[in-house]
């Protein structure tokens, strides 16, 4: 007989890694794009290489933060509402047992099992961990698993903080003469890279996704170059 390969990730656990390593690329794409716009767009104005490591770092820094802070709002109101549903059932099995038991047994059943074997499994999963077992299979939540608000923005500051420092850097680095094309080729390079990686992690064709991101990083930079070009020649 074969062994269960207990080390092979499953069901849910794999799928949260991917939402992590998505977010993760999509954090550093829009660190990426972001800056990339920002600088290109002080390029168009003036060659002073403080005044682009000025702001360079204040883009990454302000992007970053922001990132951070909106990512910890929103996972800690997603915790919030899964602590207080797991708060409700938690109750409702304190004061309605056999009701819940019901419950559980008629949503087993919807997932194919026969009554008799639902019953069973319900009466198995109750004895074992009642609140768990209503928490995943009524509710889609593992208690043991909620997300960490904290873990969602540091994850996202460090994305958007790696993404920003590629055309910060390219823009900084190098002589007057060669700022703008090799900031132009690394962010595109690193742009396919980004759209390839969302769009394999998603199941979807990366040949499209990887246009849209290369296209959308280019206008933007094109964008903003033109108005920071337009300022410089009117001498703002």
């Amino acid at each position: 007989m074969t062994e269960p390969t207990h080390d092979e990730p499953h069901g849910g656990a794999l799928g949260a890694r991917l939402n992590w390593l998505r977010a993760a690329v999509l954090g550093a794409n829009d660190g990426i794009v972001s800056t990339a716009g920002l600088v290109v767009g002080v390029a168009g104005a003036t060659d002073d290489r403080s005044a682009l490591l000025t702001a360079g770092l204040a883009g990454l820094l302000a992007g970053s933060m922001s990132m951070a802070a909106g990512e910890y709002v929103s996972v800690s109101t997603q915790r919030d509402s899964e602590q207080a549903a797991l708060d409700v059932e938690e109750r409702e099995l304190r004061e309605e047992p056999e009701a819940e038991l019901e419950e559980l047994t008629e949503l087993l059943e919807e997932r194919g099992l026969s009554r008799d074997v639902a019953r069973e499994a319900a009466v198995q999963l109750t004895e074992r961990d009642a609140l768990k077992a209503h928490a995943r299979v009524e509710l889609g939540i593992d208690p043991e698993a909620l997300t960490n608000p904290w873990h969602a923005a540091g994850a996202s500051f460090v994305a958007f903080t790696v993404g920003a420092l590629l055309p910060l850097l390219a823009i900084v680095l190098p002589g007057a003469d060669w700022r703008l094309p090799v900031t132009v080729v690394s962010v595109v390079v690193a742009l396919v890279v980004t759209g390839w990686s969302s769009a394999r992690l998603g199941g979807a064709e990366p040949g499209r996704a990887v246009l849209r991101n290369v296209g959308g990083g280019v206008l933007a930079m094109g964008v903003t170059y033109a108005a920071g070009s337009l300022l410089g020649a009117a001498g703002v």
